[in-house]
């Protein structure tokens, strides 16, 4: 009886901790075909949104047309507001020569969708740049 309860209890606590998260996938991309990615985004004991990118298969932005200098991820919440949370910090592994990109960030904004733009510059206030990739659905 108490191996059952615990057992509940557990999985109970477990439900929560992962309710309490939503994943958002990008969507397949023209511009760069092979990414694939993810976005989590938990509440936090602030209140605030932590937000952790990851997307793996990116084309360096040298190789772009036009040619970029890296990649800027841009949260977009119900009311239109546009913000930029941050540059994608991307590397290629040990083993392999596959350019993956990550970001862990905070806000305070509750995130309807994301984009990713290919930019010059990671301290841009507006999206100049091409739309690489973005999670949000027609």
């Amino acid at each position: 009886m108490k191996t059952s309860k615990s057992f509940l209890l557990i999985l109970s606590i477990l439900f929560t901790l992962v309710s309490c998260s939503t994943t958002l996938n990008f969507l397949n991309s023209s511009v760069v075909p092979a990414a694939k990615g993810a976005v989590k985004i938990s509440k936090d004991d602030n209140s605030n949104y932590a937000i952790h990118v990851k997307i793996t298969n990116l084309a360096e932005p040298e190789r772009l047309q036009p040619k970029k200098e890296l990649y800027v991820v841009w949260l977009v919440t119900k009311n239109k507001v546009t913000k930029n949370i941050g540059r994608l910090n991307s590397s290629s592994g040990f083993f392999s020569s596959e350019l993956e990109g990550e970001l862990n960030t905070v806000s305070s904004f509750k995130p309807d969708y994301l984009f990713v733009t290919a930019e010059n510059s990671a301290d841009i206030q507006y999206p100049v740049g091409t739309v690489v990739l973005t999670t949000k659905t027609n």
